[in-house]
C-alpha cells in the first residue's frame, strides 16, 4: 500500500469527499472506515488477515443525492478497481441475460487495464526510446550497405563519402525530434485485425467467451504493411514497445491482488430485486429473488472463474444502493439483508444544500458553465442572489414532480443558459451577469403559475 494511502485517516478520507459531494456525513464517515479497515487488515500477520472480512454497505436514499458518487470519488482515493453495476441487469442462472458473476468479471478486466496504464507509464520513456530507434531504421534503410534510395516511400538518403553512417543518423535523429521529418512517408508493419466473434450475454455464453478467450492467440502474431507519415508512426510504434516492455503475467497477478485485496463493487437498484410487501414468487422473479440467492455466494466469498484465472470475492467491498421508496431493505431475503450489514441513510437535498452543490465542489455547475462558455470568449458572472433563486427553483421542483436530488439543478441550469449557448458564437467578448432577474425572467411562468412539472422535467 502506497504512503498515500496510509496517510489517509478516516478524517482526511472525508476531506476529501468533502471536495466533491455535499453533505451526506453518514455515509461518508461509513465508507471512510470501511476503507481505512483495509489499511488496518493489511498490517495484520496473515493467519488473523485472512479471517477478517470487509463490511458491505447498504446506501439508502433518494435518487441524485450522491450514492454513487461517494463510491466513484472512494474508488478513486485509493487507486482501487471500481465497477458500477445496477442490479436490474441480471438474472438467475440458467435465463437469458446476464449472471451476477459477470460483475467479477468486469471487475477484473477494469483492473487489468488500470495496472496494464500504470506499468506502460513506467516504461514510457525506454518506449520512446526504442521507437525512435526503430523509426530511424525504416527512415535509412540499409543505409551502412548504400547509399542509394530504397523504395518509393521510403527518405531519399544522399550522404557525402566523408560523412559516416553514424553521423547521417544522428542528423535524421535530430530532424525527427524537431519534426522536420513529420510529413516523411514511410511503410510500417502493424498487427493485423483477428477476427472478431460476438457471443451473446448469458451464463453458458459468457463460460464460452472464456473458454475460447485464447483463440485470438491461434490468429495472432500476423503483420500487414501500412503506408503513414512518420508522425502518424512514431505512436504506433511506442504503444507497440510499450506493450513489449509490459510483462503480462506481471500485469495480470498485480490486477488479481488487487481485485482480491481492494476491489469495490457498487451495485446501484438494489431496492428493484426486493419483493415488495412480502409477495411470493412469480415468474418476474428470476429477475428478483432469483438473483439475491446468486448474490449470496459473491458477496460472502467465492471462486469465480475468469479468463485471468480464478478470483476470490471473499475480500471485496460489496456497496449496495435503493432509493427503498417502494420496496424496503426488510423485504431483500434475510441472508443478503445479513451481507450488508452497514446501512446508511442518505438525506434527501434541501435547497440551501442546492446553494452549496452549485459553488462550493471543484465540479461545481456554475464553475462548468462558465468554463464551457468562457470557450466562445463569453464570461458569465453569477450573482448570490441568483444562485440562490436557482437552488430554489430546483428545490420547488423536486417537491412537486419526481424528487431526483442534485440532477434537477442540471434541467434548471439548462434551461436558464439554453438562449444563451445557443447564441455564444455571436456573443465573443460579451460579459453576461445573471442575477435574479435574469432567472425569473426564464421562470416566469413559474413565478406565475407555480407548476415547474410544465417546464422543468
Amino acid at each position: 500500500m502506497s504512503l498515500e494511502q496510509v496517510n489517509l485517516t478516516p478524517r482526511k478520507i472525508v476531506e476529501e469527499l468533502d471536495r466533491y459531494i455535499v453533505g451526506q456525513q453518514k455515509a461518508k464517515k461509513a465508507v471512510a472506515i470501511a476503507l481505512r479497515n483495509r489499511y488496518r487488515r493489511q498490517q495484520l500477520a496473515p493467519e488473523v488477515r485472512e479471517e477478517i472480512a470487509p463490511k458491505n454497505i447498504l446506501m439508502i436514499g433518494p435518487t441524485g443525492v450522491g450514492k454513487t458518487e461517494i463510491a466513484r470519488r472512494l474508488a478513486r482515493l485509493c487507486g482501487a478497481p471500481f465497477i458500477k453495476v445496477e442490479a436490474t441487469k441480471f438474472t438467475e442462472v440458467g435465463y437469458v441475460g446476464r449472471d451476477v458473476e459477470s460483475m467479477v468479471r468486469d471487475l477484473m478486466a477494469s483492473a487489468i487495464a488500470m495496472v496494464k496504464e500504470e506499468m506502460q507509464e513506467q516504461v514510457e520513456e525506454e518506449a520512446r526510446k526504442r521507437a525512435e530507434e526503430r523509426l530511424l531504421d525504416l527512415l535509412l534503410p540499409g543505409l551502412a550497405a548504400s547509399d542509394e534510395p530504397v523504395g518509393a516511400t521510403q527518405a531519399t538518403v544522399i550522404t557525402p563519402a566523408s560523412t559516416s553512417a553514424s553521423e547521417t543518423r544522428e542528423k535524421f535523429r535530430k530532424l525527427l525530434r524537431e519534426g522536420k521529418l513529420d510529413s516523411r512517408m514511410i511503410e510500417l508493419a502493424v498487427p493485423a485485425q483477428g477476427p472478431q466473434i460476438e457471443l451473446f450475454a448469458g451464463t453458458q455464453f459468457e463460460e464460452m467467451n472464456i473458454a475460447l478467450g485464447g483463440l485470438q492467440n491461434l490468429f495472432g502474431g500476423k503483420k500487414k504493411k501500412k503506408t503513414v507519415t512518420v508522425a502518424e508512426a512514431l505512436p504506433l510504434l511506442v504503444e507497440e514497445e510499450k506493450e513489449r516492455l509490459v510483462d503480462q503475467e506481471r500485469i495480470t497477478q498485480e490486477a488479481r491482488r488487487r481485485v482480491q485485496e481492494s476491489g469495490i463493487i457498487f451495485i446501484d437498484e438494489m431496492d428493484k430485486i426486493a419483493n415488495r410487501e412480502g409477495r411470493g414468487s412469480s415468474g418476474i422473479d428470476v429477475s428478483r429473488e432469483g438473483v439475491q440467492r446468486d448474490l449470496l455466494p459473491i458477496v460472502e466469498g467465492s471462486t469465480v472463474n475468469t479468463k485471468w484465472g480464478p478470483i476470490d470475492t471473499t475480500h471485496i467491498l460489496f456497496i449496495g444502493a435503493g432509493a427503498f421508496n417502494v420496496a424496503k431493505p426488510q423485504d431483500l431475503i434475510p441472508e443478503l439483508q445479513g451481507r450488508f450489514p452497514i446501512r446508511v441513510e442518505l438525506e434527501a437535498l434541501t435547497g440551501e444544500d442546492f446553494v452549496r452543490i452549485l459553488t462550493e465542489p471543484r465540479n461545481a455547475l456554475v464553475y462548468q458553465y462558465t468554463q464551457l462558455l468562457a470557450t466562445e470568449g463569453v464570461s458569465l458572472d453569477f450573482t448570490p442572489e441568483a444562485i440562490a433563486r436557482i437552488a430554489e427553483i430546483a428545490a420547488a421542483a423536486n417537491r412537486q414532480a419526481e424528487n431526483i436530488g442534485a440532477r434537477r439543478l442540471h434541467t434548471v441550469m439548462e434551461r436558464l443558459l439554453e438562449d444563451i449557448s445557443f447564441e455564444a458564437d455571436t456573443m465573443a467578448g460579451r460579459s453576461i451577469t445573471i442575477d435574479k432577474a435574469y432567472v425569473d425572467g426564464k421562470f416566469k411562468d413559474y413565478v406565475q403559475q407555480q407548476d415547474l412539472s410544465k417546464y422543468i422535467l
